[in-house]
């Protein structure tokens, strides 16, 4: 979603390079969003990240809500084609749980401006646009996860009620990278260290042998 490098004061740039320039908006937009806030970006600073003009920025997005809605959009996306692609690929309800969290938790430190934007925004800001996006793809992707949990719950395998269950599993999960990439900081452990000894301490809370 952010793979694209761009400079941040760009000269103009020539028209007509279509998807790449379009990526390149958004993932100026997710700097900017995070940096400034939603209420505190501009089209005029956006469009300046990228070397456009605000006219020319139009003409890929009419408005910062529409911007926002699609960093949404992309995130999720992807979330549920790594989560597809578990599905397709593992047997295991067990270990589609698994390797479902640590894709979500990758995805996160992978990008943590998206992840901000999607997970950590002020519901007022949503409204402005990436609401719908939050909701029914978010609600959506839950859902592929709480199947996995239905599963363990059917084969006898969960303490809890598969509804908690998935909860606190995303909790867990939401809590570590939400905390790493906002408080960078602070003196962490290894992150791949920690990740791991929080799943499986929930995993082994949650899970029945």
């Amino acid at each position: 979603m952010t793979a694209i490098p761009v400079s941040s004061r760009s000269a103009r740039k020539p028209k007509g390079e279509g998807h790449e320039r379009r990526a390149e908006i958004l993932a100026a937009a997710e700097r900017i969003f995070v940096e400034h806030g939603y209420e505190g970006a501009t089209i005029r600073k956006i469009a300046d990240e990228v070397g456009l003009s605000s006219t020319a920025l139009y003409m890929h997005f009419s408005e910062k809500g529409e911007i926002l809605q699609e960093i949404c959009r992309q995130a999720f996306e992807a979330l549920m084609e790594a989560n597809q692609v578990i599905i397709a690929e593992t047997r295991s309800p067990e270990q589609r749980m698994r390797e479902m969290m640590r894709a979500y938790v990758e995805f996160g430190f992978a990008n943590p401006n998206a992840y901000r934007l999607v997970y950590m925004t002020r519901p007022i800001e949503l409204r402005e646009g990436a609401q719908s996006a939050a909701r029914e793809m978010g609600v959506e992707l839950f859902r592929t996860f709480e199947d996995v949990i239905d599963e363990l719950e059917a084969a006898g395998r969960l303490r809890y009620d598969a509804k908690t269950t998935a909860q606190a599993v995303w909790a867990g999960g939401h809590g570590a990278v939400s905390l790493m990439i906002s408080k960078p900081y602070f003196d962490w452990v290894d992150r791949d260290q920690l990740v791991t000894t929080l799943l499986e301490g929930l995993f082994t809370g949650l899970l029945k042998s």
